[in-house]
């Protein structure tokens, strides 16, 4: 199959580690050149929403195509960029999907939300073209499952010219990695995958197709190495178990097993304990029930987890008889504001009576 403009795109800078993020963003430009709304707005506008349009329209820019997208699109009258409605039974998860865990509080939230106002943006697809009608998810698997929740028929998407494997990989991890949402868990699944089908021959060659440095890679497999059920427990809170933590975590499971580590990261959530505190116990400096505390750091008297729809922001800890101390993280502007008057709401009689 020939190189297409897309995946050239894909390629416009070589990888490195301090350049992850720039290069996320080289390949977003890349889609906004193929990919554009605005003609797919204006095409909608226009009562051209299906993927029949005229036969100038789809030969537009089609020198760099591949071969099996330009049949595919000529068959079907689709011009690139153009958002149409796909039955959700025609969508298919990618073999080369950078997510492997999806948290269902997560995406009964999403589904929620999508019943109340409808799709708003288009996901990524691409066409199996060996299974004609069926489409692989390159970018929106989450939008997927919440509208198969929130027992939709239809989803909008826009049709991609990517080869379905490491390339299509490298466009949804850099995606994810844009929007923060790529944990290393999913890193830690797909990788030993990757690894294990053949698709790379080394960590080594993995780290520089993804530019990451080794060590990365092989923290990540060594992560890969823990139960799935134990993983799940870490997945909710990227903020509490990145890679240090979760490596840590792995080198105590190798020692204790499964129910004395869901012990520990229970224990790491309700006492916020630091990466440092945590290491120490793996290395038996510091008991899992007794973990000391740093010097002049108050032991909270109660806590309650706060959850928003189902899902945990924050807790709230008492101290002693006078302190409480409220923590929420993840809101929205709206939400934040919000629940900030209703707490200046609650203060004003207390402080009127001074």
């Amino acid at each position: 199959m020939k190189t297409s403009q897309f995946a050239k795109g894909f390629k416009a800078r070589p990888d490195t580690t301090s350049s992850e993020k720039r290069t996320a963003l080289d390949r977003l430009n890349a889609i906004d050149g193929i990919v554009d709304i605005q003609q797919a707005g204006q095409a909608a506008s226009n009562g051209r929403s299906s993927a029949f349009v005229s036969e100038e329209q789809t030969d537009a820019d089609s020198a760099t195509e591949s071969d099996a997208y330009r049949a595919w699109r000529r068959a079907n009258r689709y011009s690139a960029g153009q958002v149409i409605e796909l039955p959700l039974k025609a969508i298919k998860p990618s073999p080369f999907n950078p997510r492997h865990f999806y948290l269902k509080t997560s995406i009964a939230e999403l589904a929620v939300n999508l019943a109340k106002q409808g799709q708003q943006q288009a996901i990524h697809v691409i066409p199996d073209y060996e299974n004609p009608g069926t489409f692989y998810v390159s970018d929106g698997g989450r939008r997927v499952r919440a509208l198969k929740e929130a027992n939709k028929e239809t989803v909008k998407a826009i049709v991609v010219d990517l080869p379905i494997g490491i390339e299509s990989y490298k466009l949804g991890y850099d995606l994810n990695v844009q929007r923060d949402s790529q944990t290393v868990f999913d890193n830690a699944i797909v990788w030993k995958r990757f690894l294990d089908d053949g698709h790379f021959q080394s960590q080594r060659e993995l780290a520089d197709h993804l530019g990451l440095d080794e060590s990365t890679i092989a923290v990540a497999l060594s992560i890969s190495k823990l139960p799935e059920n134990v993983m799940h427990e870490m997945v909710a809170r990227p903020d509490r178990f990145g890679s240090n933590m979760a490596y840590h975590i792995t080198r105590y499971h190798s020692a204790r097993g499964s129910d004395a580590t869901l012990r520990l990261i229970n224990r790491i959530t309700s006492d916020d304990l630091s990466t440092r505190q945590v290491a120490d116990i793996v290395k038996g400096r510091a008991s899992a029930q007794e973990t000391p505390k740093p010097p002049g750091r108050q032991r909270y008297a109660q806590r309650l987890e706060i959850k928003l729809d189902g899902v945990s922001v924050g807790d709230l800890k008492s101290y002693g008889e006078d302190r409480l101390e409220l923590r929420l993280r993840g809101l929205s502007k709206e939400r934040r504001d919000e629940l900030l008057h209703q707490i200046e709401a609650m203060l004003l009689p207390v402080q009127s009576k001074k």
